[in-house]
């Protein structure tokens, strides 16, 4: 069995989100006392920086799959992306639902409110927005129906990736050694496209 072969890739799909749900597991058995540590004086708090930093996580593992491609010529990596990108989306929508309706009782006005007072909050519900219609059309088929209007509408992933991090950095105020990592390396991956694309121009000119 080879990387990229079918029996490849029917293997390690289910390990891949089996270890993508993992931490949303962990979360539900300390949410409920199954397992220690559980979620602390602050659940909700406790709920909403670990889906928040999971689903960034993912994002920029989405990212990185491209550059690790190219560097490496693993082709089959590509075969992860997308689910990559679901479980990013997966985390970042949960995170949100617990804002919503655990730390803010579905009060609309007081969301509202918040969206608009808030700048770290506006740039998160930014991000999520601009998620949804790329989880929407993560399908191959409306890949095939979007044709190259799909890979321009798909490279709105940087602008969430860059509100995502930034609200994140926003959110910790005090300690944000984790946030400026995140930060950093979300750089170093656009800088790589960036770098890849002048190179194709030099190519090309």
């Amino acid at each position: 069995m080879t990387p990229g072969s079918k029996a490849f890739y029917r293997l390690t799909k289910p390990v891949v989100l089996l270890a993508g749900l993992s931490p949303f597991i962990l979360l539900v058995l300390r949410a409920f006392e199954l397992t220690s540590p559980g979620l602390g004086a602050n659940p909700i708090e406790t709920l909403l920086h670990e889906l928040g930093r999971w689903g960034l996580k993912f994002m920029l593992l989405t990212l990185a799959v491209t550059p690790l491609r190219r560097l490496t010529g693993w082709g089959w990596l590509l075969r992860f992306r997308r689910m990559l990108g679901l479980l990013a989306f997966f985390y970042i929508l949960l995170h949100f639902t617990v804002y919503a309706v655990l730390d803010q009782s579905l009060d609309f006005s007081a969301i509202a409110e918040d969206i608009i007072k808030r700048p770290y909050i506006t740039l998160g519900v930014l991000g999520l927005t601009l998620l949804l219609p790329l989880a929407a059309t993560s399908t191959r088929g409306m890949m095939r129906r979007l044709g190259k209007r799909w890979q321009k509408l798909h490279r709105l992933v940087y602008v969430v990736a860059i509100a995502g991090s930034w609200h994140f950095y926003w959110q910790v105020k005090l300690d944000t050694l984790d946030s400026t990592v995140y930060a950093l390396v979300l750089a170093v991956l656009l800088g790589y496209r960036v770098y890849a694309w002048r190179s194709q121009l030099n190519k090309q000119s």
